[in-house]
């Protein structure tokens, strides 16, 4: 009866806009650009970003429509549609390696694993409970702790608790698998929570394992991605500074080879997702901004750019020591970093090459056939965020003096640009309400994400009561938005950790939950529909494997490929589009739209559109540049937005 309902739902959502003759009004789109001071019908853009999921882990086995092609595991060959080892199984195999002095970005290898590790719990949550969930204990409870779900998915807050301890082997996958990447749902249900790999900037860089003595010119960066476990199990989430455990095993950071587990959408994983994807606008060539994670990444979704230690008035400034990345591997360990970790280094000085970590990517990056952006894009003597630090404001405007808070920020936001040409704009972080009255979150039911919140870094924002409390609102506010008429032009909008879809945390479910919801109001309001584009997805792959090409841009990424959908009365059909793009093509985007210029001058926003070749439509042969995501669209003067590829 569940899935029967879930099955009825994606299909009116996907159905409405053609059963209610919406696509007539789009034929006017010249007097509505007119009207909105907009280079395309486009009048309203509303950004939803999940969490932690890679474009292989979620559409790895997705086929396209039509004569449409895309790159992932299936279609190079590396499983069947049943999600078994296919013939090119073997080129997703994973490696174990030996780095025990310096940092290294590709460290020696010593050879394939015969085996990968046996999957972990992580974090994942072991049973219900009311007082400290996810999953909720009772479905009363969960509604009334959480807004963003339609009716018929509540339900799945109460569901899929592992039944096994933290950090311990999850006995419900075998306890190896085959080296290479793993269908999660043959052994738990799409419906289950499980543990969380590993997403932090300088474990990334090394689980991607860039070498150019690695390039092909179908890869010319040399990025085999051939590390994850390995990263994984030898240092994990970081040290904090911390001595090595001992005894130390594959086990001892409780991840295994989590990293390589992927949904099957020709299983029924992805329902709504894999819905999306077949009836509008796909990219297999998006990207993390940001080798790393959350906040560096929504960060540089809002700037452009990475943000920096301050004196909190606008001048660099050192950090604490125990807040500078040591990626250098503790003596006598293998790879456990001296100093890294969610309460430990989270900065580097990138412009100081002697800096622990910074010489071996910098000299990386001159290797390259050409040349980085902005050379790096490393301001002298700036120690810039590489992970994730709490914001400088609270939600009233107050500063944050806390330990590993990144101090107020003087860098310029997309909301000052909307700002000062009088567009509207709004962030809609969903438990915004409840952290204004639980800023230190001691209410386990406060899920708000402040490290999310690119707008809460800044002074010109938060310091600015009018300002915070005209842009800075809850998702019930954009649910009223909808529903009356009132939606501004750009909308940000990030789930609370219930329903962001962030492994352990949460499930993909409530995020594909929390996303029609969503969709189904636009929809429902013909009058916005037909002026919508609404952009889904994640922050960052979240140290889930991925076969895609990286374009190294700067010091600071690009990342893996993450998922991107967009879904509007331009952009359906089923299209799979290829060009290069990562989260600033979002920036790009809405200022192409409104004509606006760069946010600054060493924003990436300023990078040219990827210019490939049809043999290659993946690697920009002019890079680093990035796409504006124009070609996501098709506006036809007759409105019509095409049809079958």
């Amino acid at each position: 009866m569940r899935k029967l309902q879930s099955l009825l739902a994606i299909a009116l959502t996907l159905s409405f806009p053609l059963e209610q003759g919406v696509m007539p009004a789009a034929i006017q789109s010249s007097k509505a650009q007119a009207r909105a001071g907009t280079q395309t019908p486009i009048q309203h853009v509303i950004v939803i970003i999940g969490e932690n999921r890679s474009f292989d882990h979620v559409f790895g086995a997705y086929k396209p429509r039509g004569k449409q092609t895309v790159l992932n595991l299936l279609s190079r060959g590396i499983i069947n549609e049943d999600g078994s080892p296919g013939i090119n199984f073997a080129v997703a195999g994973q490696n174990k390696a030996i780095d025990t002095v310096t940092y290294s970005v590709s460290p020696r290898q010593t050879g394939p694993y015969i085996t990968l590790p046996a999957v972990n719990t992580d974090g994942a949550p072991t049973a219900p409970s009311d007082t400290n969930p996810p999953p909720f204990l009772t479905l009363d409870a969960a509604k009334a702790a959480e807004p963003g779900l339609p009716s018929y998915d509540y339900v799945l807050l109460t569901t899929g608790a592992t039944g096994l301890p933290h950090r311990v082997i999850d006995k419900r996958f075998p306890t190896s698998f085959p080296n290479g990447p793993y269908q999660i749902t043959h052994y738990i249900p799409y419906d289950a929570y499980a543990g969380s790999p590993v997403h932090r900037f300088y474990q990334m860089w090394q689980q991607s394992d860039c070498n150019v003595a690695y390039a092909t010119p179908e890869n010319p960066s040399g990025c085999l991605s051939d590390l994850y476990p390995w990263v994984e199990d030898t240092v994990g989430a970081g040290s904090n500074g911390h001595p090595r455990p001992k005894p130390f095993n594959d086990q001892t950071t409780g991840e295994g080879s989590i990293a390589m587990g992927f949904y099957n959408v020709q299983a029924g994983d992805m329902p709504y997702f894999n819905a999306l994807a077949r009836n509008y606008t796909i990219s297999d060539n998006y990207h993390q901004a940001v080798m790393g994670g959350t906040g560096a990444n929504h960060i540089m979704m809002g700037t452009g750019d990475a943000l920096w230690f301050s004196d909190g008035q606008g001048h660099p400034a050192t950090p604490p020591s125990n807040e500078i990345e040591n990626p250098n591997p503790q003596p006598g360990t293998n790879n456990w970093y001296t100093q890294d970790g969610y309460s430990g280094g989270s900065y580097s000085n990138c412009s100081d090459r002697s800096q622990p970590g910074v010489g071996p990517l910098r000299a990386y990056l001159d290797s390259l056939p050409y040349q980085v952006f902005n050379n790096g894009n490393c301001a002298p003597d700036t120690y810039y965020l590489l992970n994730n630090y709490a914001p400088g404001y609270f939600g009233d405007g107050t500063v944050n003096t806390g330990a590993f808070v990144l101090p107020p920020s003087s860098v310029r936001t997309i909301g000052d640009a909307l700002l000062e040409r009088n567009i509207s704009w709004r962030y809609y972080g969903e438990g915004w309400n409840l952290y204004l009255q639980d800023p230190h979150y001691n209410n386990p039911l406060n899920q708000y994400c402040d490290i999310c919140n690119f707008e809460q870094y800044v002074t010109s924002v938060m310091t600015h009561e009018q300002v915070r409390s005209e842009h800075l609102k809850d998702v019930t506010d954009l649910y009223a938005d909808i529903k009356n008429g009132t939606l501004p032009a750009v909308s940000f909008v990030k789930p609370d950790g219930f329903v962001d879809g962030h492994p352990a945390s949460s499930k993909f479910d409530l995020f594909e939950g929390f996303t029609q919801k969503i969709v189904g109001m636009v929809q429902a309001n013909p009058r916005l529909w037909a002026s919508t584009a609404i952009f889904i997805t994640v922050d960052e792959s979240g140290g889930y494997y991925d076969s895609g090409y990286i374009q190294p841009i700067d010091f600071f990424g690009d990342g893996p490929r993450i998922p991107l959908i967009v879904v509007s009365p331009f952009s359906r059909g089923g299209r799979i589009v290829h060009s290069y793009a990562d989260h600033v093509s979002i920036l790009k985007f809405i200022e192409k739209n409104w004509n606006l210029p760069p946010l600054t001058e060493r924003s990436r926003d300023n990078l040219p559109n990827p210019i490939a070749t049809a043999d290659n439509p993946y690697v920009p042969t002019n890079p680093p540049a990035i796409s504006d995501l124009m070609d996501m669209f098709v506006f036809h003067p007759n409105g019509d937005a095409g049809g079958e590829p």
